[in-house]
C-alpha cells in the first residue's frame, strides 16, 4: 500500500510539472490562431472563437519569414559542423596527449565560459572591423563557434576519457594508423558527446539574439530572432504573427532532437574490453 501511495504521489508531481510546461505553449498556439480582433482576449478557451490560420498565412507568404529561417539554417549548420570538427579533434588531443601548457588550456578554456556573452560584445565588434567581417555570415559564425567551444571540447575530452585507451592500442596492432584507430574506432564510440555537442551548437546558433542583432545590420542577412522582433514595435506588438513564428521556429529544433534521441544513450562503451 505504501508503495501505491509513492507511485501515486509521483505521477502526481510529474504531472503537475508536465502540465507547468505545456501550458505556455499550449496559450501560444491558441494566441496563433486568434483572429486580429481577439489578440488582447483573456479567454482560456483552448481554440479560440473563429479560429483560422491567417496568422500563419500572412507570416509565410507576407513576411520575410521564409528568408529568416534560410540564414538561421545556414548559420546554424556551419557552426554545427564547425564545432563538431574542432571539438572532437580537440578533445581527442587533450584526453590522450600530454605536452607543455595542456593545464593552461584546458584552464583557459575553463576560464572563457564564466564570462557571459554579453560582456564579450565589444571586444567582438572591434575585432570584427579589423577583419572586416562586420555584417557578415562569416563574422557571426565565428563568434557562434568561439563562444560554443570552450564547451564542447571540455565536454568531447571528458568522454574520450572514458573510452579504454586499450581500444586504440588494439587497432594500431591490427595494423591500423593512430589517425585510422581514432576516426574507425574511438570516434564512433563517442557518438553520444558528438550528438550533445551537435545539438548544443545548432541551438546557441538558433536562438542566439544579442550578437546577432550588433554584427548583422542589413535585413537581408537577419536570422529567425531578429527577424521576430520587427513584429514589436514602440506602440503595438503583432502578437498572432509573434506566436505563430514562435512554434514555427520551434519545429527545426524539435525535429532534430527527435531525429538524435536515439544517440542520446551513454554507456555506449560499456564492456567494450570485455572478452
Amino acid at each position: 500500500m505504501k508503495g501505491l501511495f509513492g507511485k501515486i504521489g509521483t505521477y502526481l508531481v510529474l504531472a503537475f510539472f508536465a502540465f507547468l510546461s505545456i501550458y505556455p505553449v499550449m496559450r501560444i498556439i491558441t494566441i496563433s490562431l486568434r483572429p486580429g480582433d481577439q489578440l488582447l482576449s483573456t479567454s482560456l478557451a483552448f481554440i479560440p472563437e473563429g479560429a483560422s490560420l491567417d496568422n500563419y498565412r500572412e507570416l509565410l507568404f507576407e513576411t520575410g519569414f521564409l528568408q529568416w529561417m534560410g540564414n538561421s539554417f545556414f548559420v546554424s549548420l556551419v557552426v554545427t559542423i564547425t564545432g563538431v570538427a574542432l571539438a572532437s579533434t580537440a578533445g581527442y588531443a587533450l584526453s590522450r596527449y600530454r605536452f607543455r601548457g595542456k593545464k593552461s588550456i584546458l584552464s583557459g578554456l575553463l576560464i572563457t565560459q564564466m564570462f557571459p556573452a554579453t560582456m564579450l560584445l565589444l571586444p567582438m565588434y572591434v575585432m570584427l572591423i579589423n577583419l572586416q567581417l562586420l555584417n557578415t555570415f562569416l563574422g557571426i559564425i565565428v563568434i557562434y563557434t568561439a563562444t560554443a567551444l570552450p564547451f564542447c571540447v571540455w565536454q568531447m575530452k571528458g568522454y574520450y576519457d572514458t573510452i579504454p585507451v586499450a581500444l586504440e592500442e588494439a587497432a594500431q596492432i591490427d595494423g591500423c594508423s593512430p589517425w585510422q584507430a581514432f576516426y574507425q574506432v574511438i570516434f564512433p564510440l563517442a557518438a553520444p558527446a558528438l550528438v550533445i555537442t551537435a545539438l548544443f551548437s545548432f541551438m546557441t546558433a538558433w536562438n542566439e539574439y544579442v550578437v546577432a542583432n550588433v554584427v548583422l545590420q542589413d535585413s537581408e542577412m537577419f536570422t529567425l530572432p531578429l527577424g521576430l522582433k520587427l513584429f514589436q514595435s514602440t506602440l503595438t506588438t503583432q502578437w498572432g504573427l509573434y506566436a505563430a513564428g514562435s512554434l514555427l521556429v520551434s519545429i527545426p529544433v524539435v525535429a532534430l532532437f527527435l531525429m538524435l534521441s536515439r544517440y542520446l544513450i551513454s554507456g555506449l562503451t560499456l564492456g567494450a574490453v570485455k572478452g
